[in-house]
C-alpha cells in the first residue's frame, strides 16, 4: 500500500515487552505503511530512536538479540539505584552514527521523567543518547540520569505512550501500547514485589489512558502481559505478538488511511 498521508507512531514502554513494537513495524512496512514521526517513552523510545535513525524491523531485532541483558546491570551505590545504564548508551553509540535528534532520518519525541520538578518533558532536539537512556531507567532498578544539573528517570512514569507531540504533525497517529489493562490473580499480589510491580503498572495505565483517546487506531497486544518486563531472552514470541496484533487491525488501518 503506497499513501501520501503522514503518519505517526507512538510507541509505549514496557521493558522487554516492547520488542513486540518491532513485530508491529515489521508488519507495517510489509503493507507499504512507513511512519515519519516517532514518540515513544522507556523501551519504546530505545524501538523509535533506532527507527528513527533509519534501521530496518529486522536491524532492530539484530541489536535486541546481540545485547546481553546482564550487562545492562552495572554495581552502584544502593541508595542512588541499583544499576547504570551506561551499557545501553554505549550499544546506542555503536548503532546510531550521531548523537544528535536532527541527524535522525525521521522525526522523533522521547519522553522523559524530571524528578526535580516532577514535570514530563519531551524532547526531540539535542544530544540523543542520554535521553533515550533516561527515559529507559525503570525507578528503584536504574539510577537517574542527569541531565543540565536534572535528575531523570523513565518517561513511563508520567507519559507511557506520547501521542500528543505527534498528533499536530500528522494526518493519521498509530498508538502501541504494550501495557495493556488485564486482570491480574490474587496470588500476583500478596508479596511486597508483586504489590509494587502492579501499583507502578496501574499509574502507567492511568496516564497512558488520555492518549488512548488522541489515537486513530490502537494497536494493543495483550498477549505481551504473559511476559515479564525483564524477559529480554523472549525476543521471538514478543516479536511475533506485536506482528500478529498489528496484521489483525491492518484492515482497519488501511481503511483511515484511505478516508483521512
Amino acid at each position: 500500500m503506497t499513501t501520501k498521508k503522514r503518519i505517526g507512531l507512538a510507541l509505549s514502554g514496557g521493558g522487554a515487552r516492547g520488542i513486540a513494537h518491532i513485530g508491529v513495524l515489521q508488519a507495517l512496512e510489509e503493507e507499504g505503511i512507513f511512519p515519519e514521526v516517532i514518540s515513544g517513552a522507556s523501551a519504546g523510545s530505545i524501538v523509535g530512536a533506532l527507527y528513527a535513525a533509519g534501521k530496518r524491523p529486522d536491524e532492530i531485532m539484530e541489536f535486541v538479540r546481540k545485547a546481553s541483558f546482564f550487562k545492562l546491570f552495572k554495581v552502584s551505590i544502593p541508595y542512588s539505584g541499583l544499576t547504570k545504564l551506561t551499557y545501553l548508551r554505549d550499544k546506542l553509540a555503536e548503532s546510531i552514527p550521531e548523537n544528535s535528534f536532527e541527524a535522525l532520518e525521521k522525526k522523533l519525541f522521547v519522553a522523559i521523567s524530571n524528578l526535580n520538578t516532577g514535570e514530563c518533558e519531551m524532547r526531540s532536539s539535542g544530544p540523543l543518547f542520554d535521553i533515550v537512556t533516561a527515559s529507559s531507567s525503570i525507578p528503584l532498578i536504574f539510577q537517574p540520569v542527569e541531565i543540565d544539573g536534572q535528575l531523570y528517570v523513565d518517561g513511563g512514569l508520567l507519559d507511557n505512550m506520547p501521542v500528543g507531540p505527534i498528533k499536530p504533525l500528522c494526518d493519521l497517529t498509530i498508538g502501541v501500547n504494550v501495557m495493556p489493562h488485564v486482570a491480574v490473580p490474587s496470588k500476583a499480589v500478596q508479596n511486597v514485589i508483586g504489590i509494587a510491580q502492579r501499583c507502578f503498572d496501574l499509574s502507567v495505565l492511568a496516564n497512558t489512558r488520555p492518549n488512548v483517546e488522541l489515537c486513530d487506531l490502537l494497536i494493543e497486544p495483550k498477549d505481551v502481559h504473559g511476559f515479564n518486563i525483564f524477559q529480554l531472552n523472549r525476543y521471538e514470541p514478543l516479536f511475533d505478538i506485536g506482528y500478529k496484533a498489528a496484521m489483525e487491525q491492518m484492515g482497519v488501518l488501511k481503511g483511515l488511511i484511505r478516508e483521512s
